[in-house]
């Protein structure tokens, strides 16, 4: 089994993927890490490399191709990017959704304790968050929509949707390993 996460930025797919690989035991990757290491060997923050990837389709190829050949090459690993679900089809697809104040929140938290994440330029407050998120998933839609006709925000194309505001990393975990794992309702 093959299971895919994605959603909203500040949702908690990172952790999640994370955290549910490591009770599976299974290997993750994290698509967002990659496209983040690829801008700053560019010398670009995240956001500059998803507007220069909405006029050059090569900012998403690579990322595109990795996770497809990984698709049909391994089994049993989880893997968070927004178009994961699309370039492998066969996975259990998860999206998480999360009220944007508090996703902004969340990565204003983590860009205090880490500043490897490499999202935006000149982020000074939750508020620069959240509208730099809103500019991330307008690039976003705007990249898919020409490149893949698809829309990675749109819920429909989920077997499971998550809204994460009010859980820990602990209470999700624990209903996204039941729905997959158990199949029983979360």
């Amino acid at each position: 089994m093959i299971i895919s996460i994605s959603g909203l930025p500040g949702a908690g797919k990172s952790a999640l993927a994370k955290a549910v690989a490591d009770k599976l035991k299974w290997p993750c990757y994290s698509m967002g890490n990659l496209r983040r290491a690829t801008a700053k060997e560019q010398g670009l923050s995240l956001a500059e490399f998803n507007q220069l990837g909405e006029t050059d389709p090569q900012t998403d190829l690579t990322v595109d191709e990795y996770q497809q050949k990984l698709g049909q090459e391994q089994d049993d690993f989880v893997i968070e990017g927004r178009t994961s679900w699309h370039f492998i089809p066969q996975s259990y697809k998860i999206f998480l959704t999360v009220d944007p104040q508090v996703g902004a929140q969340r990565i204003w938290y983590d860009l205090q304790q880490n500043n490897e994440r490499n999202e935006d330029r000149d982020l000074q407050s939750v508020a620069d968050v959240q509208a730099s998120n809103q500019e991330r998933i307008a690039s976003d839609t705007r990249r898919y929509a020409k490149y893949f006709k698809i829309d990675a925000y749109d819920p429909a194309n989920y077997d499971f949707v998550l809204e994460t505001s009010n859980l820990s990393i602990e209470e999700m975990v624990e209903k996204v390993y039941r729905q997959i794992v158990l199949q029983l309702p979360a």
